[in-house]
């Protein structure tokens, strides 16, 4: 297969589920991680039915047979994918387990077991450990295509661009297929290249065939629509999801962000609850609350953020380590100091684009602008056109009064995406009216 480099101007790839879980794209949008624990009506989603009797399958077969340690490593990565289907961190204890059970077993040239526990480690945030893992197990196997997929994502997350876009091309050079071609997409939208991002997902799309690699392909391109400020188009491509996989609960929550764009107000706030009910995430929790205020509904808003709040301490509680979600949560919603504090250790962690937004966003709601300016300018070292970076970026450039920069960056996040928060989205166009 061509070589992908970053710059590349063609692309013949595409994107699909992705291995151990999806790539985190906190950042676009409103959009930001997930994890913690009280649950609104109608709990966690079933599980996957299919990966609930692989499960009960191999647990079977383990009684039996207890020093299989393929067998174990194959339960790890299992509880992985169903902590991420169902947003139940619970299974993260019972997946390291497994997963070290395995390892035990076989020590020497485990890649399985290496490979899941560094993609337990990315779910966990522990994104230092993952790329760890992930080295040691293309070390064992080279040819091992997880181990890359791992790689990349932890990678991405750390902040190493370079090292992030030669572990897709090593995923790609060796799997060409739906996991591999979302984290070139993912590569590519993140470097301002929507384009290259569609046309691979668009081939991905075609190359699927299982309903629910279809159906994320599809819900990937209607983000990309979303975040390009084509709500119309992006609900058309959230409902064609919907429509080749009615369990697919990201389509439905992007149904909903679609819906409050285009000002269906009562229908957003319905996706939004269903998508709540079968998959609490912090970021769903967040995106309703933040529709609520909007609308005048502050204890409403209120009840969404309790729950976030509860999801945050339950995926503490299972070794989940996200600052990033806190932090954004604490600008906006709580305690900007605090936001601050949390956003400097996670800083420390990691230095990605998405850190580095949240970070300027927490400096500026103190005041801090002058430190703030330099990381909301990191936050534009991609090229990404991320409507929500570029009014942090604009709102600093204002208070310092940079009136000229400030204008242009709110104008380019109008443009990018008119309804990127239904909070902050008008606040955007309060301050570019008041600098003419």
């Amino acid at each position: 297969m061509r070589r992908l480099p970053l710059l590349l101007t063609t692309i013949a790839l595409c994107g699909g589920l992705a291995v151990f879980g999806a790539l985190d794209r906190t950042g676009s949008g409103t959009a930001r991680p997930a994890t913690d624990s009280a649950r609104p009506a109608g709990g966690r989603s079933a599980p996957d039915s299919s990966l609930t009797r692989a499960i009960t399958a191999d647990q079977q077969r383990l009684r039996q047979l207890p020093s299989d340690a393929a067998g174990w490593a194959r339960l790890g990565a299992e509880y992985v994918e169903q902590a991420r289907l169902t947003a139940d961190p619970s299974y993260y204890p019972k997946a390291d387990e497994a997963l070290h059970r395995s390892l035990t077993l076989a020590p020497q040239a485990n890649a399985d077991a290496l490979t899941g526990l560094g993609a337990l480690a990315n779910a966990r945030h522990l994104f230092d450990q993952a790329r760890e893992f992930a080295e040691q197990a293309i070390t064992a196997s080279p040819a091992h295509w997880p181990a890359h997929a791992v790689l990349a994502d932890a990678r991405t997350q750390l902040g190493d661009d370079p090292g992030a876009t030669e572990a897709v091309q090593q995923l790609l050079d060796r799997r060409p297929g739906t996991a591999s071609f979302t984290r070139a997409a993912y590569d590519l939208e993140q470097h301002g290249r929507t384009d290259d991002a569609r046309a691979a997902l668009r081939q991905a799309l075609d190359g699927a065939y299982d309903p629910a690699d279809k159906a994320f392909c599809q819900y990937q391109i209607a983000e990309l629509d979303r975040n390009s400020g084509r709500a119309d188009e992006a609900l058309t491509g959230y409902r064609q999801a919907l429509l080749t996989d009615p369990d697919h609960t990201p389509a439905l929550a992007g149904q909903a962000r679609a819906e409050a764009a285009l000002g269906r107000n009562d229908e957003a706030l319905r996706d939004y609850t269903a998508a709540v009910a079968r998959v609490p995430l912090p970021q769903y929790l967040l995106e309703l609350g933040e529709l609520q205020e909007s609308l005048g509904r502050p204890e409403q808003a209120r009840e969404q953020y309790r729950l976030l709040a509860a999801e945050q301490r339950l995926a503490a509680a299972n070794g989940v380590v996200d600052d990033l979600t806190l932090g954004q949560f604490q600008a906006d919603h709580g305690d900007p100091a605090e936001a601050v504090r949390l956003l400097r250790a996670e800083w420390a962690r990691r230095q990605n684009v998405l850190v580095a937004d949240a970070l300027a966003w927490a400096l500026h709601r103190t005041g801090a602008d002058a430190e703030a300016l330099d990381l909301a300018r990191r936050a534009q070292a991609h090229g990404w056109r991320n409507a929500l970076f570029l009014y942090h970026l604009g709102t600093v450039e204002h208070a310092l009064g940079h009136t000229d920069d400030a204008r242009t960056h709110l104008t380019e996040a109008l443009t990018a995406d008119p309804a990127f928060n239904p909070l902050q989205a008008p606040l955007a166009r309060a301050a570019l009216a008041g600098l003419g």
